[in-house]
């Protein structure tokens, strides 16, 4: 679709504006917005123009237009400009670098961080360890009643759980045990093994002492392990959207967006439109919902994944930029990138 520059100006324009303001917007506010003469009448010209095709629509209550689905879809993938300022670049490197952060601790903030900034509501999925095998096991005492295990995985995942117990286990329980666990779990795929530690809790009764604390945390541990990593947070902000005003619609969506299958079910809808934005973007239009997408590796084998779900009229620049740049720091954190390997904002 070919437009003229001028339609280009007054469409972005249209966009930014409705975007910032949930207003449809007329032909007097683009007079003040342009910046070259051009009167009201060309104006409705060129808008009538583009609502022939398809990319605005007209509301019944007011005479002025708004973005379609599809001029969304259009914004994003001809006329949108992704910038981050420099304080807020500065300010995320700098939450990152202040300690060394586990891998849960990653996902929970930078999910909320996500909610804070974009005032939508921000999912943050870790690595899917399923499907991974386990390669080694750590148990390191820190007291008499607590020690750190630490879980290592065929992709170079590493995971620590630290274990608080009710009783004091001995050093030389902690040792049999490490040893025990490394002898059968090991090569084990991650999906198998709580399945597995089921047959050999009858070894662990028979050479530790403190078998049924240690079984009970190493259950909880793989457990976890196992587990789907996801947070939501920032769901609430759905409360300040005006295309959720009916409560009925909203109640929905919380549903959706506090269940990982039922968001799964419905991010996946035939129905929807997907749309790449770059090498580690996606723009997803789920009916009146928007989810960005932006993909990140906690190592050359492991991916994670940032969501910002929110109504279509959404200040796409602004999160793309956010998100894209997030995810950089985030890779930075963990050492995927190779010296010279990030990316052009990062470098200035």
């Amino acid at each position: 679709m070919e437009l003229t520059q001028r339609q280009r100006i007054i469409f972005k324009k249209v966009v930014e504006r409705f975007t910032y303001c949930a207003e449809p917007v007329g032909s007097k506010v683009l007079m003040e917005l342009l910046d070259f003469p051009v009167s009201s009448a060309t104006i409705r010209n060129e808008m009538a123009t583009l609502e022939k095709l398809g990319l605005l629509e007209k509301t019944h209550t007011s005479s002025g237009r708004i973005p379609s689905k599809f001029g969304y879809r259009y914004y994003v993938e001809n006329l949108m400009e992704t910038s981050l300022e420099a304080p807020i670049k500065a300010s995320l490197q700098s939450v990152f670098s202040q300690r060394h952060y586990s891998l849960d601790e990653i996902v929970e903030k930078s999910c909320s961080i996500l909610s804070e900034m974009t005032n939508l509501t921000s999912i943050v999925l870790g690595p899917d360890s399923t499907h991974q095998v386990l390669v080694n096991i750590q148990l390191i005492p820190i007291n008499a009643k607590s020690a750190v295990a630490i879980f290592v995985t065929d992709s170079g995942h590493t995971e620590s759980k630290t274990f608080h117990f009710d009783e004091a286990v001995s050093l030389e329980d902690l040792r049999n045990c490490t040893s025990l666990m490394n002898d059968h779990l090991v090569g084990v795929p991650i999906s198998d093994i709580l399945d597995k530690m089921q047959e050999i809790k009858s070894l662990m009764a028979a050479k530790l002492v403190r078998h049924e604390v240690l079984f009970e945390a190493f259950t909880e541990a793989f457990m976890k392990f196992a587990s789907e990593k996801v947070v939501v947070s920032g769901q609430s902000n759905m409360l300040y959207q005006p295309e959720f005003s009916d409560i009925d619609k909203l109640k929905r969506l919380m549903r959706i967006l506090e269940n990982s299958h039922l968001f799964k079910e419905w991010a996946q809808q035939g129905s929807n439109q997907a749309i790449p934005i770059g090498t580690r973007n996606e723009l997803i239009q789920i009916g009146d919902c928007s989810v960005i997408t932006a993909k990140f590796h906690y190592n050359d084998l492991e991916e994670g994944q940032l969501m910002v779900v929110g109504p279509n009229r959404m200040q796409y620049s602004k999160v793309i930029a956010l998100m894209d740049y997030m995810s950089d720091v985030i890779e930075g954190v963990f050492g995927v990138h190779e010296e010279g390997d990030a990316s052009d904002e990062q470098k200035e």
